[in-house]
């Protein structure tokens, strides 16, 4: 089982985005048969079995065993991932896009998007992941806002400089910097 599968192809959204998938889903995070879905979750077993059908379709749910129980064979299912991540390209964007410079939020965004498939990409089997996440919140008086960003923007064509050689084990780095809303 993987920690996050990233959904990128509609059909996959349209399985998992339906109430009673994503209960089943919760309860296949544990290898179970469609029966033991269907008592925990108070349905029957065939309604069960259309949503596990569904759910293997678009990959969340794999097969993992069989086992006999009396006379019949009965298939022992396991979702596929601990989380899904949902892509935002599967919405898509509503209106146009204003011109595309680092200082726009749709920027941002797009940003933030190749994060979470970069992250998703990963091989977890590794034995280490080297990464780190950094997060705080600066308070800029607007008349020094313009400073603030050009200062940021040095320091980090700086580490880049200083770091960017053609040698190496290749990192990603995103730095996002955007307004909160004022709690007040």
């Amino acid at each position: 089982m993987r920690d996050i599968h990233y959904l990128d192809r509609l059909e996959q959204a349209e399985a998992l985005l339906k109430p009673h998938r994503v209960d089943v889903l919760r309860q296949l995070a544990e290898p179970r048969s469609c029966a033991e879905v269907a008592a925990a979750l108070g349905q029957t077993p065939q309604r069960v079995h259309y949503h596990v059908k569904k759910l293997v379709e678009a990959g969340l749910v794999a097969q993992v065993s069989d086992r006999r129980v009396r006379a019949v064979t009965e298939a022992v299912y396991q979702a596929t991932a601990r989380s899904y991540w949902l892509s935002p390209a599967l919405v898509g964007r509503i209106g146009g896009r204003r011109e595309r410079d680092e200082l726009n939020l749709g920027h941002l965004l797009d940003l933030v998007e190749q994060v979470q498939v970069d992250i998703a990409a990963l091989d977890r089997a590794r034995p280490e992941l080297p990464s780190l996440g950094v997060a705080g919140e600066i308070r800029v008086p607007p008349e020094n806002r313009e400073a603030f960003l050009a200062d940021l923007r040095t320091t980090l064509q700086d580490l880049f400089t200083r770091h960017g050689g053609a040698e190496g084990d290749p990192f990603a780095l995103v730095v996002a910097c955007y307004p909160k809303e004022n709690p007040r």
